[in-house]
């Protein structure tokens, strides 16, 4: 319900990008764990792994976004090298990772952007400009937001 009232403020405001209050690239995350399209997918793993994540934007060599590679694609290339008695030391994420890719722009506010989380139903969301992936933006990112946030108005 305080959801409602701080959105009601919010529409009085001005609709320009500057005056968006609590913007996602205030929050996004800036220093990316990336991929490339021709990295194994046993590299993708360990890299996973090594560093706690569960996935992460792939990028091409002038940072242009092509893809997403998340755990369970990972874990689709496991089960099925298995299945057909293939190794996996050759394969690629390239026909692997998901290109079909939904972005997020950074001028977005974090509660619209926990309802897209919402509506999606995705992990994380890549915020591009100009072409080129400048960050992203997870699930925690906007919890850690509402918990810096938590003494503002929509919090009561």
């Amino acid at each position: 319900m305080g959801i409602k009232s701080f959105q009601g403020a919010r529409r009085q405001q001005a609709n320009t990008a500057d005056t968006t209050p609590f913007k996602v690239s205030d929050y996004m995350s800036t220093d990316l764990i990336t991929f490339s399209p021709d990295q194994s997918i046993e590299s993708v793993i360990e890299t996973l792994i090594k560093n706690k994540i569960s996935g992460g934007p792939v990028v091409n060599d002038k940072d242009e976004l092509v893809g997403i590679i998340s755990e369970g694609d990972c874990i689709k290339q496991i089960s099925e090298s298995r299945y057909y008695n293939m190794p996996m030391q050759d394969k690629t994420i390239e026909k692997h990772m998901a290109t079909n890719v939904e972005t997020i722009d950074g001028n977005m506010n974090i509660f619209d952007a926990a309802n897209k989380f919402l509506q999606a139903k995705r992990r994380r969301f890549p915020i591009v400009e100009h072409g080129k992936l400048v960050g992203l933006i997870s699930q925690k990112d906007i919890l850690k937001a509402a918990m810096e946030l938590k003494g503002q108005n929509w919090w009561k």
